[in-house]
C-alpha cells in the first residue's frame, strides 16, 4: 500500500505543462485553433493563416525571433498578409510555459503536412521571455523584417 501511495505522490508532482507540452497539436487546438482555425488556414480579413508561413518566417534568425515575440507578446494594429489586410489583437501567451510555446510554433512551423518542426526551442521562447514587447510595436517589428525579408 505504501508503495502504491508513493508512486501516486510521485506522479502527481510531475507538472502536467511537460506532458502536455510534448504536444504541439494539442496545444494548438486549445490555444490557437479557434482564431487560427483547427488547421492553421484563418479567416481571411479576420485572423491571418499560419499553414505554410510561420515555418518560411523562422527561416532566418530574425524570423524566427519575430515569431516567437509574437507568442509571447501578442499582436495589435493593422498589417497586411497575402494581399489580405487584419486590423485585430492576437493576445499575449506569456502565461504559457517555454516548452509549451516552443511545441505550439514547431507544429504550426510544419503546418500543412507535418510532422512538427523542430525549428523553435524552449531556449528561444526563455529568452525572448525577457525582451517584453507592447502587442502595438510588434507591428513595427513586423513591417522592419518585412523590409530585411520579405514575408510570405
Amino acid at each position: 500500500m505504501k508503495k502504491r501511495l508513493l508512486a501516486a505522490m510521485l506522479c502527481l508532482s510531475i507538472p502536467a505543462g511537460s506532458a502536455i507540452a510534448a504536444d504541439g497539436t494539442a496545444l494548438f487546438q486549445s490555444n490557437c485553433s479557434m482564431c487560427h482555425q483547427p488547421n492553421g488556414q484563418g479567416v481571411p480579413g479576420q485572423f491571418p493563416a499560419l499553414v505554410g508561413r510561420v515555418g518560411k518566417i523562422a527561416s532566418t534568425p530574425e524570423g524566427r525571433q519575430y515569431v516567437v515575440a509574437v507568442a509571447l507578446n501578442g499582436i495589435m494594429g493593422a498589417i497586411t498578409i497575402q494581399g489580405n489586410s487584419y486590423a485585430g489583437f492576437m493576445p499575449p501567451f506569456k502565461m504559457l510555459a517555454d516548452d509549451q510555446v516552443a511545441a505550439i510554433l514547431n507544429h504550426v512551423a510544419g503546418l500543412p503536412d507535418g510532422p512538427d518542426a523542430t525549428i523553435f526551442t524552449v531556449q528561444d521562447v526563455a529568452a525572448a521571455r525577457g525582451k517584453s514587447i507592447a502587442p502595438s510595436a510588434m507591428v513595427e517589428k513586423r513591417q522592419a523584417l518585412d523590409a530585411l525579408h520579405p514575408l510570405p
